[in-house]
């Protein structure tokens, strides 16, 4: 694998970037902190994603931290100097933000499927960035805490739009109301996550998922997930035609020709993107 890099030289080295075998690896690392989200790594998270994301050579992200927690949320600490514009000096903010490059956000509007590999606890802002994720893997040790309004706040990073939908609306409501933590067998036994893994395998299994899914046509797995996001607010009618709309392209490109030919063939595909 390729050397991991920094964003920027004159940036703490919060976030690392890995691009091999068409998967990009993304990483939280802060373990001092146990990755808890600085304005520096807040925007070193965005730039990564959407740098994932625009990269043609790569068909599938992982998302994990260093250490001993994926994220435990914010780091709301003075020296940190506040996290975009949430942690300030008490001087009067503006009543509007623009979260438009925020990791929520960006994370949300990736074509790119993303697999969050949960290498230990994540709170608060860590649970919602995780929960933003397509797939959830979690190491035995690794905990879901939606500890929201055991602190006074609302899961401030998605949490209300995503848990309703994953979950249900009554266990939505317990969960967040409750401040409660999951384990990672509660995690997957509440719909939250795909599968538990031993902490020594997570990073092995995140990443052969991650293969399965590259060695797919990578225009029609973006596609996919396109389709999927836009069918959480639309009527079965017109989200049927969406799709129909979506497949008219794609019945042009290359990858459908390899795929037809290599399925005729009885061979593994190999496709290209185009």
């Amino acid at each position: 694998m390729s050397k991991p890099q920094e964003v920027s030289s004159a940036a703490p080295q919060e976030v690392l970037y890995d691009v091999s075998e068409h998967i990009a690896t993304i990483t939280l690392h802060a373990p001092d902190r146990m990755n808890t989200i600085s304005g520096p790594m807040l925007n070193q998270l965005t730039e990564r994603l959407l740098e994932a994301n625009a990269d043609r050579n790569v068909r599938c992200v992982i998302l994990t931290g260093s250490g001993r927690a994926f994220c435990a949320g914010l780091d709301l600490r003075p020296q940190s100097g506040g996290v975009g514009g949430l942690a300030g000096s008490g001087a009067t903010t503006s009543t509007t933000l623009d979260l438009r490059n925020t990791p929520p956000t960006v994370l949300f509007e990736m074509e790119k499927p993303t697999i969050c590999a949960l290498n230990g606890g994540a709170a608060g802002y860590g649970m919602d960035t995780a929960l933003g994720c397509d797939i959830r893997i979690m190491a035995k040790s690794a905990k879901l805490a939606a500890a929201f309004c055991k602190r006074g706040l609302v899961p401030e990073s998605g949490g209300t739009w995503f848990l309703p939908r994953l979950i249900g609306w009554s266990k939505a409501a317990e969960l967040i109301f409750t401040g409660r933590t999951l384990s990672a067998e509660e995690s997957v036994a509440w719909g939250l996550a795909s599968e538990v893994v031993p902490d020594a395998e997570l990073q092995s299994r995140a990443r052969a998922l991650a293969l399965e899914i590259a060695a797919n046509a990578p225009l029609a797995v973006q596609a996919a997930k396109r389709m999927m996001r836009m069918g959480l607010n639309e009527p079965f009618p017109e989200h049927v035609h969406h799709v129909f709309l979506q497949l008219l392209p794609l019945m042009r490109t290359d990858d459908v020709k390899e795929g037809m030919t290599a399925f005729m063939e009885k061979r593994q595909p190999k496709f290209t993107g185009r």
